[in-house]
């Protein structure tokens, strides 16, 4: 098999980084797998803590937190395999998930990103992403493929799909080499759906594959609805749409955004009486304003 590199991102989670490496090593051997650890804003190296799980181990200690997109791209800086996979350190995966996912690949070479099917953890046969559908870009929703469905075989199969799932997806190195890293700006959240819209940008396509799966802890690094991931999220969502779309649709979705979408969930959070989410809602609303500069877009809308 050709050589893989796993990347994966550790931010203060040890016990779960190390299940991770447990399932590749019961699945793979250092000959055809390397892992690269990034450990993310870790204030002692920990090196030996992880080496014994996995032989093919390259450990790289990051000071400053980095974020998932800086954390991601340092390890493939490091990477020496021909297909990338990002794995979540939060996932675990099955015998034959490598060979399959690099099946597809080269099978169609119109294929730039891959995710196979995500399963949820703690219950295997429950679905997580199956896919994602088409972006709106007017309002930044789309829908989630498969979403809470039970899993009995009716996604084994691949097929291109709107968007990857940053928990695992798979490349081949020459494409990376053009497309380019993933932009480091977004921090937490979108990332992924922006790295695809690089990819599309060298004339590849995103897939999707139900032939194999992987298992997904979800939430385990952020938690659900903390106000850390609404920020992002308000942050990121609109942060995506200035960077990849056109001047009117830019504008119409900050039409959208501003005045229909955040004023509706901060109404929502206060009515529950979650001013941390509300605050964090509109924390990340503002900071596109403030940041304007870095979209011509925005910024011209602004100062006219």
């Amino acid at each position: 098999m050709p050589l893989t590199s796993i990347i994966t991102v550790n931010f203060h989670q040890t016990g779960v980084t190390i299940a991770l490496l447990e399932s590749v090593g019961r699945c793979y051997s250092a000959s055809d797998v390397e892992v690269i650890l990034v450990d993310n804003g870790a204030a002692h190296d920990q090196a030996d803590l992880f080496r014994p799980y996995f032989e093919n181990l390259k450990y790289i200690r990051s000071v400053q937190n980095l974020g998932f997109a800086g954390g991601n791209n340092l390890g493939i800086r490091q990477a020496k395999g021909d297909y990338i996979l990002l794995l979540n350190n939060d996932t675990e995966i099955p015998a034959g998930c490598l060979e399959t996912m690099q099946a597809e690949l080269d099978a169609n070479e119109k294929i730039g990103l891959l995710s196979p099917l995500l399963l949820y953890f703690d219950q295997k046969d429950l679905v997580q992403y199956a896919g994602f559908t088409p972006l709106n870009y007017i309002t930044g929703r789309n829908e989630n493929i498969g979403a809470f469905e039970h899993d009995y075989g009716q996604f084994n199969k691949s097929y291109a799909t709107g968007f990857c799932h940053g928990a695992a997806v798979m490349c081949r190195r020459t494409d990376l080499d053009k497309a380019g890293l993933m932009d480091e700006n977004y921090f937490l959240y979108y990332e992924e759906l922006d790295w695809c819209e690089k990819f599309k940008r060298i004339g590849k396509e995103i897939w999707f594959t139900g032939k194999t799966s992987v298992y997904h802890k979800e939430s385990v690094s952020v938690g659900k609805e903390s106000p850390l991931k609404v920020y992002f999220m308000t942050r990121n969502r609109m942060l995506f749409i200035r960077k990849n779309t056109g001047f009117i649709t830019t504008i119409l979705f900050a039409l959208y955004y501003t005045f229909i979408a955040c004023p509706k969930a901060i109404f929502s959070y206060l009515l529950k009486g979650q001013k941390k989410l509300a605050r964090a809602v509109l924390k990340g609303l503002w900071w596109n304003f403030a940041h304007a500069k870095h979209s011509k877009h925005l910024g011209w809308a602004l100062k006219n």
